[in-house]
């Protein structure tokens, strides 16, 4: 994202300096932003749907359809914005798919951010919110039920089951202390943090408001997280990504003023980056922080010599687990804003311990076609063809999205396709942060799905080609490789999708049993959409397959199982992933679209860190099937 950002673990008497050096340099930092945030030179751009779809490749009707009302969701995003423009009040909040009571009936957590310290008298604080599926197309709020009413601000979500006792966690990051929720028996959750160790390097400080303004320390600031078996010693660890180095005084020092206008959100430039975070499963209850031995801390010397600092480099905003090498362990492809993305590549380590290298630069995953640092957000895998993964990468208004096809599995090289797949014109006009792959009409490719929205509620004042609210943008993958994705319109999808909202996160799932994926979008500050995946023709079929670990060898969840599935002539693939896009988490339950075929005929399922498959026959189409690790 092209703002400023908050975060960066311990810093202590150092944050007093980098906050000194920020007020130093305050005036000359008023010039350049002040420069920064005058009217885009750029030419004006269209609205980023109106594109026509080629004649030669006719998209098909793709409806949607609001049903967030009927479904009783009523849940709003809470930023806890009071008119200072704190960086965290821009940038969330995520959403997750899990089945928290074991019904197979998909359930969705929200989550919330809030109030900062001191603003709390004024109403209640706001909470994460649970809806679960009642099975017959709504849901109903069990928030308090399940003891999930705790205040925080919250940002991004991981769903998980560390423990291997078959109900999905939850983990939570956050600004401020993070928090891990432990399932108790499909009914309620309780707050492990402690017991679990995975709290994080600091929390929200108390006190009034005036006194939080003030607060110079560095406060976590928590982005996308993961849960992956890294390790695949059958015990689920934990990716936390963090976004900058942050705190309300670093913030405020420094001068971000529109021409003629009030003051602006920072962008990210201004700040300095943050650690990631890797927590191992040590037991199953609790975790070790293992970031620095294991490869995923990322610094940058400045000066030469013992003595030189080492800057943070990330600046993370999402992540998503990917195995291109196909080696059987989990790498993972970050997303960071307004500096190079990160590719973790899985090694063996010296001693046999498993441990990360960041190879981002000589692979080609760090950058897009034109070779510099754009503003990564959201970020997600898959297959657009026949064994042939992509990772999509979301950016700023007027930064097409980055489609790193891996043309080379084995090294892994990654390149850009945006523009031969046919992404990088329609995707250009706007901010761009959740996002998935997945197959909005059961034909067996897999479509894209993008939610937009801007970052600062006055853009539209500035430059005339932007809006704070933005529709969502869904591309169909076409299956030719003349040209891979043609952009969805009104007229195939119709209007609820479009709507325009201050997109963040999204995720898909199968309310209604249907047969389809429908899609949840979530709005920074506003309410959340539920929208009825109405596309897929008569006719066409599915297979849902719902995986089982044997929690010993492999985690109960399957996360980072690969299945491959034989119908119809055609061949398709997908991961179990965690987390996916931007601070959200979609559904566990893999879905292939069969078109006319009415079986599977074959499906091969390579569990984390087994290099041989195990094997089903003849799967019966419309149906879900439970698979179980051997």
């Amino acid at each position: 994202m092209r703002t400023p950002s908050p975060r960066r673990p311990g810093l202590g008497k150092k944050a007093v300096v980098v906050a000194l050096a920020l007020v130093a340099a305050a005036a000359g930092g008023y010039f350049v932003v002040r420069a920064l945030t005058k009217p885009d030179p750029t030419p004006p751009v269209v609205d980023p749907n109106d594109a026509r779809p080629r004649s030669s490749v006719p998209v098909p009707s793709l409806p949607f359809t609001d049903v967030t009302a009927a479904a009783g969701i009523t849940f709003t995003h809470q930023t806890g914005a009071t008119g200072v423009k704190l960086l965290p009040e821009t940038m969330g909040g995520g959403v997750a798919v899990l089945d928290y009571d074991g019904d197979a009936k998909p359930d969705l957590l929200f989550i919330n951010s809030g109030f900062f310290p001191g603003e709390t008298a004024k109403s209640l604080a706001p909470t994460l919110a649970l809806y679960r599926n009642k099975g017959d197309g709504t849901f109903e709020d069990t928030t308090a039920a399940a003891g999930l009413t705790a205040p925080l601000y919250g940002m991004g979500v991981a769903v998980g089951d560390y423990d291997n006792d078959g109900r999905p966690d939850v983990f939570v990051s956050c600004v401020g202390k993070h928090h891990l929720f432990r399932n108790v028996d499909g009914k309620k959750f309780e707050d492990v943090t402690d017991a679990a160790k995975v709290g994080g390097p600091g929390e929200m400080p108390a006190g009034s408001r005036d006194e939080f303004l003030k607060w110079l320390p560095a406060i976590p600031f928590g982005s996308s997280a993961t849960f992956l078996d890294y390790d695949n010693d059958g015990r689920l660890d934990l990716f936390v990504g963090h976004y900058v180095t942050w705190s309300p005084k670093i913030d405020l020092a420094i001068s971000s003023t529109h021409e003629g206008l009030s003051r602006a959100f920072n962008r990210p430039q201004q700040f300095e980056g943050a650690q990631a975070t890797l927590f191992r499963n040590v037991d199953g209850k609790k975790f070790e922080d293992v970031s620095a031995a294991a490869g995923v801390q990322v610094t940058l010397a400045e000066g030469t010599g013992e003595d030189a600092r080492k800057r943070s480099v990330g600046k993370t905003l999402g992540v998503v687990l990917c195995d291109p090498d196909e080696d059987g362990f989990p790498d993972l492809m970050v997303a960071n804003d307004s500096v190079r993305n990160f590719f973790f590549s899985n090694r063996a380590g010296p001693d046999g311990t498993r441990v990360f290298k960041e190879i981002g630069e000589a692979q080609g995953a760090a950058y897009a076609d034109e070779g510099r640092a754009r503003a990564g957000m959201g970020v997600d895998t898959g297959d657009f063809a026949y064994k042939r993964p992509a990772v999509v990468v979301t950016n700023f208004a007027t930064e097409p999205v980055t489609f790193l096809e891996i043309t080379n599995p084995k090294k892994p090289l990654f390149a850009d396709s945006a523009l031969t797949v046919g992404l990088a014109a329609p995707s250009r006009a706007a901010l761009k942060f959740g996002t998935v792959f997945f197959d909005a009409d059961n034909d067996g490719r897999l479509d894209l799905l993008v939610c937009n929205g801007h970052i600062e509620p006055e853009i539209a004042k500035i430059q005339k080609s932007q809006q704070h609210e933005q529709p969502a943008q869904l591309y169909w993958n076409t299956g030719s490789s003349a040209c891979y994705y043609e952009p969805v319109t009104a007229a195939h999808a119709g209007e609820d999708l479009f709507k325009p909202m201050v997109g963040r996160g999204c995720a898909y799932l199968d309310y209604d049993g249907d047969g389809d994926q429908d899609v949840v979008l979530v709005a920074n500050g506003g309410t959340a959409r539920l929208l009825r995946n109405d596309a897929p023709p008569k006719g066409t079929h599915w297979v849902r397959l719902d995986l089982r670990g044997n929690g010993t060898t492999g985690n109960r969840s399957a996360i980072g199982a690969t299945v491959e599935v034989e119908a119809g002539g055609q061949t398709m693939r997908r991961t179990v992933a965690g987390a996916r896009g931007y601070l959200s988490q979609s559904e566990f339950v893999v879905q292939f679209g069969l078109g006319k075929a009415v079986k599977a005929d074959k499906v091969t399922v390579k569990w984390p860190g087994q290099t041989a498959g195990q094997v089903w026959a003849d799967l019966a189409a419309d149906k879900v099937h439970v698979l179980t690790q051997k």
